[in-house]
């Protein structure tokens, strides 16, 4: 079954559910991939094939990825491959 193209839809679906089931991944990214290492509150926003829009403590941000997304399944890959490079607790 192919994957579904980064569309409105895919993308909202996809900031729902890390919003709701992944919440502390999303300020993670925030943090390490944003820059913003005292931030207390972020969502997704959106899921753009260059990049993930994020709302951190009221401020937009953008997260570029290392490549281009293609599809849903890419970007899975891709926010897991993300989470996983983040540094563990020191």
């Amino acid at each position: 079954m192919p994957a579904d193209p980064l569309n409105a839809a895919v993308s909202e679906r996809i900031c729902k559910h890390m919003n709701d089931d992944h919440a502390e991944a999303v300020l993670s990214y925030a943090r390490h991939y944003g820059g913003l290492q005292d931030a207390t509150q972020a969502r997704m926003v959106a899921i753009q094939p260059d990049a993930m829009e994020l709302d951190v403590d009221g401020a937009a941000v953008r997260v570029a990825f290392d490549h281009t997304l293609s599809d849903s399944e890419d970007a899975h890959r891709t926010l897991v491959a993300m989470l996983r490079a983040l540094p563990g607790p020191a």
